[in-house]
């Protein structure tokens, strides 16, 4: 059964059961707490919480996926992959485990041709009522109860939760030992979760979160991997061999003339450029480009992995536009979006490569170096000295220096890397700075840091207040004052500020200082180092001394045209991210 018969199947089986049929949404999540959709509900998740009321009762979906958690294990287990689909039946508030669970049993026995005697299920440790419900289905001997860890789902962040109840398929004897799910992962495959969806869980590590409430309804969210799915009904070992997944593993053989199921190493690296490259096209047709940041950093290290062990494996040429012209072929009839931005998508992929592999070209030669001093000292790790200067100098991510690191036998001094990569920021923010403020000497601003310690910003709570000066500095000289008079042009410190400097995309307040004889206005306010504020004025008249008292008056109406126009801003990016 291909996979689009299988998505097919899926769909209709829950639209004929009262469930409205909702396209994928896009993998760039609208979600604050998330770079990329890395779980089927994440779309409803708005209404799961409550925040919003679903346009349906029950809804039906294939939403793709991108979950980077386990990139490591891509290409070494049968199970894991970067990019996957996700069909999903969920109920707001409507229907709950006595309807979800035959409704998943139906289709797995009746639609997909499952013997019965072949599926196993898990339920949550205290779960009495979904093993109650299972028991009418499955044998006493087939249901296993499990832990958080397996059987309780989050979206790993803050967010809805619940227990859950999972149907495994048994693969076979020649797959591993008896016992169940609970023995033995590799033979008994997980296929589908049904996720109980009731509480809401707080902050805390993956398994240490708290549960903080109920949610305002009992909701059903379950997932059934459409790719895993297909690994079972298609017969074949793993998910890298589906029909959709196939034709990219041959094409990289055919690229690098290696030949798959030859050699165990050597196939573990087609199934990552086979995996990353379905990745990336996804991505790219999101609208994702490569980039040192966030969801553009996880696209930028996809290709980068592709291409270098396509490199490793043979390959001599570029290779992308051959590998997304076979993920388009696979993949077109289910995601018309491949075939209709075919030349886009693939200018994103080749520009990439290109400008990886003169970085691979020019690189690789301080690595071997690197490695090669490393060993010759006895030492097994590569330096953070080493790793930074690849990455200052050559522009090896460090996930590239630490898996050439371990191809080579080595592990990467990654905790000095940051360090050192910590300095550069702090160095550059500084240096930042000072273009912003002119040509003045910083150090002039920190005995002022020292003495008096980091200015109090008060500016979102009030606009005026009595503050008093700590510091005066000359911007053209950068030299410590203590008194400045009518004309001069200085940099004023005080202790508590309502004003805002410039930073975080919106420019600084200005204003008026007024003191005992005289008035100062605010030409523009900086950070010169960080935590402490300087104030760069004009002196009108009167004579101001370090140890006055000033009333800091920030002009309102500009601060509020400032603010209207950077959240406009803010829209009109949003606005532009959800046409473009």
């Amino acid at each position: 059964m291909d996979t689009a018969e299988i998505r097919r199947r899926f769909l209709n089986h829950f639209s004929e059961r009262g469930h409205t049929v909702v396209p994928s949404a896009s993998l760039v999540a609208q979600d604050p707490t998330l770079l990329l959709v890395n779980a089927g509900m994440v779309p409803f998740k708005p209404y799961f919480l409550g925040d919003l009321k679903a346009p349906w009762r029950r809804a039906t979906s294939v939403q793709k996926c991108v979950r980077t958690v386990d990139i490591d294990n891509v290409g070494r287990t049968a199970r894991h992959a970067s990019f996957f689909q996700m069909c999903g039946n969920f109920s707001f508030g409507d229907y709950f485990k006595a309807e979800a669970i035959p409704f998943a049993f139906e289709l797995v026995t009746e639609g997909y041709g499952f013997r019965p005697d072949d599926l196993w299920a898990t339920v949550y440790l205290d779960d009495d009522e979904a093993e109650a419900i299972w028991r009418t289905l499955l044998p006493a001997e087939r249901i296993q109860r499990r832990g958080k860890k397996d059987n309780f789902w989050s979206m790993g962040v803050p967010g809805p939760c619940g227990p859950c109840s999972e149907i495994y398929f048994d693969r076979g004897p020649e797959y591993g030992r008896e016992g169940g799910p609970e023995a033995d992962e590799d033979r008994y495959l997980e296929i589908w979760n049904l996720v109980f969806m009731q509480y809401a869980r707080g902050e805390g590590s993956e398994y240490g979160y708290e549960i903080v409430g109920d949610l305002p309804a009992r909701n059903i969210d379950t997932g059934m991997g459409l790719e895993r799915m297909a690994t079972i009904l298609q017969g074949v070992e793993n998910l890298y061999e589906i029909d959709i997944s196939r034709p990219v593993l041959d094409a990289a053989g055919r690229l690098t003339g290696t030949r798959y199921g030859a050699d165990p190493a050597a196939d573990v690296r087609l199934r990552v450029v086979a995996d990353h490259t379905r990745t990336a096209a996804m991505l790219i047709s999101d609208g994702v480009s490569p980039s040192n940041e966030g969801r553009g950093y996880v696209l930028r290290r996809m290709l980068r992995r592709a291409v270098r062990d396509a490199r490793l494996l043979g390959a001599r040429e570029p290779v992308m536009a051959e590998l997304f012209a076979e993920a388009r072929q696979a993949m077109g009839p289910i995601y018309p979006e491949l075939v209709d931005q075919a030349e886009a998508i693939t200018a994103v992929a080749v520009a990439e490569e290109a400008a990886f592999l003169e970085t691979l070209r020019t690189g690789t030669t301080l690595f071997d170096t690197a490695a090669s001093q490393a060993r010759a000292s006895g030492s097994a790790q590569l330096s953070g000295d080493a790793a930074f200067r690849l990455h200052d100098t050559y522009g090896f991510p460090i996930d590239l220096t630490i898996d050439m690191a371990a191809d080579a036998g080595l592990t990467v001094d990654e905790a000095g890397f940051r360090r050192l990569m910590e300095r550069q920021r702090a160095a550059a923010k500084a240096d930042r700075a000072a273009r912003r403020i002119g040509n003045l000497d910083l150090s002039a601003f920190r005995p002022i840091l020292a003495a008096a310690g980091p200015t109090a910003f008060t500016g979102y709570a009030e606009l005026t207040r009595e503050s008093g000066v700590v510091g005066i500095v000359g911007i053209g000289d950068g030299r410590s004052l203590t008194t400045v008079g009518e004309g001069d042009e200085v940099g004023i410190v005080l202790d508590t500020t309502p004003f805002y400097a410039e930073g975080g995309g919106q420019e600084a307040d200005l204003g008026r200082l007024r003191f005992d004889g005289g008035e100062c206005e605010v030409l523009d306010v900086q950070r010169p180092v960080p935590d402490l504020v300087m104030h760069r004025v004009k002196v009108l008249r009167g004579e101001l001394r370090v140890g006055a008292e000033v009333a800091a008056e920030v002009d309102v109406e500009r601060r509020r045209a400032v603010s209207r126009s950077h959240t406009a801003t803010h829209l009109v990016h949003t606005a532009f991210r959800r046409a473009l």
